[in-house]
């Protein structure tokens, strides 16, 4: 599980910083600018949700150790 959640987090990295080649920072809401912006938006949402899933399976480890 740990595998598959660093890449994932990884192809998200990934896609921010290609998204952020096809963003027109002088129109930032016009055109192609705004799709890479949501794509940029949800992959850190992506993220923030790997984050959370390693951490509520830490917790569920440490858990299970003490019974």
């Amino acid at each position: 599980m740990k595998f598959l959640t660093v890449i994932i987090s990884i192809l998200a990295v990934i896609l921010i910083a290609f998204n952020l080649t096809k963003v027109n920072f002088s129109a930032p809401f016009k055109d192609d600018s705004i799709i890479a912006l949501i794509t940029i938006l949800s992959a850190l949402c992506a993220i923030a949700l790997m984050l959370i899933l390693r951490i509520s399976k830490r917790i569920e480890d440490k858990v299970k150790g003490r019974d």
